[in-house]
């Protein structure tokens, strides 16, 4: 593949020792362009299509380092290798500093290894260009989905979080760069309340995978609480060496309270919030295996209520509703809390004594 090369120079013995070296190279001869003045240089520059610069910093228009910060503000995404007297190391150390890849000694021009160390330069800021192109597209990546994800170094501290992190554990990925990842990302468990410390520590020591148990909630920065889902991965490189761990979760809070209303509405009647038939069948069963056990009787208590119908048919169902609502209110006033009060349906209601030998009806 020909590479583009832009020769800036006044020095014409220089460029044509350049150009011979070049179009000559063992891997196929360079596409060699020159100017003499930097503005002619950014010019040629803007348009674009320059794999790399050769730049002596002395010119008609410009001199020293100040050249080669043009030259980089023109084209900072283009390899700039400066030309310098043997005896300008300063300068040449100058503009390594302020950007420039390398620079070549005017006595070292003629060196045939010329074309195979621009070369290697071009390619290196090739690679330079794919790593923060991918590293680009896997930020927009992490930070457009849902999930939150944490990094850490291998000794457990935190050196990424995506926006949905930030948002979840608020603490932003500048605050928490650095920090423990127990104390970035705090966990209880959400029925005992106990500390749960050591997933990526985990993680980290046995080199596997880890998920946090059912229940797991994350104490935020400031002290709030939310329901999570998590799992724990170590981050190998490419030799598979261990550097790292991450930390995928998602906030589970509304679907757990959705999980919850879901259950209890399969098994309460949605109009009087009482147990419906498939909850009363189930404390039945129990309440026969207790009284078997304890030897004591059992009994199931059946009403409805008389010319109910006539209610729904003469005042509407609204009416009806508020009837058998009251009614309900009334019945479990008059029970215990662990004795059950049921609706099967319509104007149909159970009454369920938890301990027949110790109740009176």
């Amino acid at each position: 593949m020909s590479h583009q090369v832009l020769i800036v120079s006044t020095d014409s013995t220089d460029v044509n020792i350049l150009k011979e070296i070049l179009k000559s190279a063992h891997d196929g001869p360079f596409d060699i362009e020159w100017v003499n003045t930097l503005s002619d240089a950014i010019e040629r520059l803007e348009k674009g299509n320059i794999d790399i610069v050769l730049a002596d910093l002395f010119l008609a228009d410009s001199q020293g380092v100040g050249t080669f910060d043009q030259l980089f503000l023109a084209a900072s995404h283009t390899p700039i290798v400066v030309i310098v007297k043997e005896d300008n190391s300063g300068l040449a150390e100058e503009s390594i500093k302020n950007g420039a890849q390398a620079y070549l000694t005017k006595g070292y021009l003629k060196n045939n290894l010329v074309p195979q160390a621009l070369r290697s330069i071009i390619q290196r800021k090739a690679l330079e260009q794919t790593f923060h192109r991918d590293q680009a597209r896997a930020e927009i990546a992490l930070n457009s989905i849902s999930d939150a994800v944490i990094c850490t170094d291998l000794a457990g501290n935190v050196d990424y979080l995506n926006i949905a992190a930030e948002a979840m554990t608020l603490w932003t990925r500048e605050e928490a760069s650095g920090h423990s990842i127990n104390e970035v990302f705090q966990l209880i468990n959400g029925d005992t309340r106990e500390p749960i410390v050591g997933p990526v520590e985990q993680a980290l020591k046995k080199d596997s995978n880890q998920t946090l148990e059912s229940g797991t909630v994350l104490i935020r920065k400031n002290g709030s609480e939310t329901s999570i889902e998590d799992s724990i991965s170590p981050i190998h490189d490419w030799e598979g060496k261990l550097t790292g761990a991450v930390i995928v979760f998602h906030d589970v809070t509304l679907t757990k309270s959705m999980s919850k209303k879901m259950e209890h509405l399969a098994h309460h009647d949605f109009l009087t919030n009482l147990p419906n038939r498939v909850l009363l069948s189930d404390r039945i069963v129990q309440a026969i295996a207790l009284a078997k056990r304890g030897s004591t009787q059992l009994a199931v208590l059946f009403l409805d209520l008389d010319n109910f119908k006539y209610i729904n048919d003469s005042l509407g169902h609204e009416t009806g509703d508020k009837l058998l609502q009251s009614v309900t209110r009334c019945l479990s006033g008059c029970v215990r809390s662990s004795d059950t009060v049921s609706r099967q349906g319509g104007d149909e209601l159970s009454y369920l004594p938890v301990n027949l030998a110790k109740t009176r009806l």
